[in-house]
């Protein structure tokens, strides 16, 4: 194909969107109306389903495969990061040095750790009845492992950080939204449909798959983003150039 004959088929894909785009504005409910037909529809879908919080119920029942999607982009993002972040043959390890931290500094930290991991781990478990969910739970959980960092060392982080293990946890979090959906074919419906029994109003066992889906997004965030900053910690702090003389 010629480059011309290219540059006439982008053209003609690029009018086509511009015309469907143009007739979905022409369509949209006037700006600062009261009709807002989409959040109308999502909020009696979340409540006919027993989620309390309509977001988690448009992100894991309604566009589930949206949120596959999503999740699948970080995990994307992070292999590709830990490929390219690998050590290389010229280059060599080295332990960092402890570097001093202020006894304050050092108390506000341990005693922030466990308190910022159960907000995390809080966040995610309700995810299904308040703001918040396995995204934004997930990135809590792996911050609170990395105030370690800051309030005492790189050595004391890589204690309670495992690097693969969590590379397992990531893979395992992808794994799991993928077999879900897998289970609403099995029972006979779409790929991720909401499946399981609804439950009772306002629980945390409310809301079907929803739950399921948010804690697997939950434990693929918190490994995906333990496992990025790991990586990033370990070029910035470890990693020397050339030959170890």
């Amino acid at each position: 194909m010629s480059c011309r004959v290219r540059m006439w088929v982008l053209a003609a894909g690029l009018l086509a969107t511009a015309a469907l785009l143009a007739a979905a504005c022409l369509d949209l409910p006037r700006f600062g109306g009261a009709w807002h037909p989409y959040g109308d529809r999502a909020v009696e879908a979340s409540l006919r389903r027993h989620t309390a919080n309509t977001v988690s119920g448009v992100n894991f029942d309604q566009r589930a495969f949206d949120t596959l999607g999503e999740e699948s982009i970080l995990f994307s993002a992070v292999l590709g990061t830990v490929l390219l972040l690998r050590q290389t043959r010229d280059e060599h390890r080295e332990a960092p040095r402890p570097v001093p931290v202020p006894r304050t500094l050092r108390r506000y930290g341990l005693v922030a750790l466990p308190v910022t991991l159960l907000i995390g781990l809080y966040v995610i478990a309700h995810g299904q009845l308040s703001p918040g969910g396995g995204f934004q739970g997930g990135v809590v959980v792996a911050t609170a492992f990395h105030l370690l960092y800051v309030s005492v060392d790189y050595i004391a982080l890589e204690r309670v950080r495992p690097v693969g293990l969590y590379e397992i946890g990531d893979a395992l979090g992808e794994v799991a939204y993928v077999l879900l959906g897998v289970g609403g074919l099995l029972a006979g419906s779409a790929y991720l449909a909401n499946f399981l029994p609804y439950g009772t109003f306002n629980t945390l066992s409310s809301g079907g798959t929803v739950p399921l889906l948010n804690a697997a997004v939950g434990v693929e965030v918190a490994s995906a983003v333990v496992v990025l900053l790991s990586h990033f910690l370990r070029q910035a702090l470890e990693i020397e150039k050339g030959d170890k003389t």
